[in-house]
């Protein structure tokens, strides 16, 4: 009996007959020899169609071939360096077709096509190689994370979507009816995550998270996945060193993993082999110094070569200020002590210094921005209280978050990091809503 494989495994099957199933990308050629560029979600590979091998009527079935036909192919697996594909240099010598099903004239064509009309046909779009390719990095970016937090003994506790509060910022909560009462989409999950430290140590969280803000940039979306650790017996400076070698595993497990998807994005690796501990540190202060400086000198940043802009010490550094400070790295950089009053309320203040945090953002190269956003908590409980008050949030709803202080507080820090954002600065692409199938970008809620 003919084995089916997938076309990843054709490298283990030369020299053998085997059937692929799959879909047709192209069919090209003329008289007597067809080449087919199909995919069948392993990879992508050329199969050679010549008449007098497979006769005149399957031939003939071949040539019937339209972009996104379903089929399964047999034939015999030959290495060729030349043999287009991924993984590349082998292909198939086609003895026998079946075909599946003919497919319609299929929408999405090799010549440019608007943004919004692939949106409008996300779901056929996710076909083409680079979409493809970057689905590829995105899965093997969740494995790495999971597999470096499972062997470093954090634990998994999922955390509630519905919460009666908001854990970042009060105004761009998605609001829902709760049988009467006022929830929220969860904007993070890491408040719950600080009362599973008392019972576990170390845990994380994984999975969507909401954010109904006004903005189209290329940096947002209004649901992503985000990844959050939380660590008891933890301070800032501990944080720092668990943040950087957690991400250079992921960039080097992707580099490893999916090379030849980089490649077929055309991804230029070099800086992401610089990935590697220790990362440069500075503080906000220094940064607002550096940001300040290059905007005397008229200084621009890519990727429209606009002007760094000046600011004033106290506010939060915008897209610009993030893509100029990173780029004088040649790896990611932890920017730390942001002010106070431009944090969540449950960070830490320097105890020295409380107009500042104990926070830090990591900066990814290449324009990317934030790609970590964490901090060390606040451990006491009166603090606390004091911050909730003057954030003039309901205290009623954070009372539970308030006892976790009472009872065995101590330090304890953690951070979270963008699944999206880091997809994107891996892949070298230029808008989130490629590293996810079904994006939700404001206004966009289908496919």
């Amino acid at each position: 009996m003919t084995p089916i494989i997938r076309i990843i495994e054709a490298k283990d099957h030369v020299g053998e007959v085997v059937t692929v199933r799959g879909w047709i990308k192209r069919r090209t050629g003329k008289g007597k020899i067809n080449f087919l560029r199909v995919r069948d979600g392993s990879g992508i590979f050329q199969a050679v169609a010549f008449r007098p091998n497979l006769g005149d009527e399957k031939f003939t079935q071949v040539k019937r071939l339209t972009t996104e036909s379903s089929v399964m192919l047999t034939g015999l697996i030959k290495a060729d360096d030349r043999a287009p594909g991924v993984p590349g240099g082998y292909e198939m010598d086609l003895q026998d077709i079946e075909i599946v099903q003919i497919a319609d004239d299929y929408p999405i064509t090799p010549k440019e096509h608007g943004v919004e009309f692939l949106l409008d046909n996300r779901h056929l779009w996710l076909r083409s190689d680079r979409q493809w390719a970057i689905a590829r990095v995105r899965a093997t970016v969740i494995r790495a994370i999971r597999d470096w937090l499972d062997d470093h003994g954090y634990l998994l506790v999922d955390t509630p979507i519905l919460t009666p509060a908001a854990g970042e910022g009060t105004t761009t909560l998605f609001e829902i009816d709760y049988h009467g009462v006022p929830a929220f989409l969860a904007q993070t999950g890491q408040l719950y995550n600080e009362a599973d430290i008392f019972a576990f140590g170390k845990v994380y969280c994984f999975g969507p998270t909401f954010r109904a803000e006004k903005s189209k940039t290329r940096r947002h979306l209004q649901e992503f996945w985000m990844v959050e650790p939380e660590i008891a017996f933890c301070k800032l400076e501990e944080l720092l060193e668990i943040e950087e070698q957690f991400v250079s595993y992921i960039v080097q497990t992707t580099l490893e993993r999916c090379a030849d998807e980089l490649k077929l994005l055309g991804r230029d690796v070099t800086l992401l082999e610089n990935v590697k501990p220790p990362f440069p540190r500075i503080t906000y202060d220094e940064a607002v110094a550096m940001v300040n400086e290059a905007a005397a000198r008229g200084v621009t940043v890519p990727p429209n070569d606009d002007s760094v802009p000046a600011i004033e010490w106290g506010d939060d550094f915008g897209s610009p200020h993030e893509t100029f400070i990173a780029s004088q790295f040649d790896r990611p950089v932890h920017v730390t002590h942001y002010p106070t009053r431009v944090k969540a309320f449950y960070m830490e203040p320097e105890p020295e210094r409380p107009e500042v945090c104990r926070s830090t953002d990591m900066l990814a190269p290449e324009g990317y921005g934030e790609i970590i956003g964490g901090s060390e908590r606040m451990s006491d409980p009166e603090l606390l209280l004091a911050a909730i008050e003057k954030h003039k949030l309901p205290q009623d709803a954070y009372d539970w978050y308030i006892d976790l202080r009472r009872y065995g507080s101590v330090p304890h820090s953690g951070f979270g990091l963008g699944v999206e954002r880091a997809v994107a600065w891996i892949s070298g692409i230029s808008h989130l809503r490629e590293a996810i199938a079904f994006p939700r970008v404001l206004g966009r809620l289908t496919p």
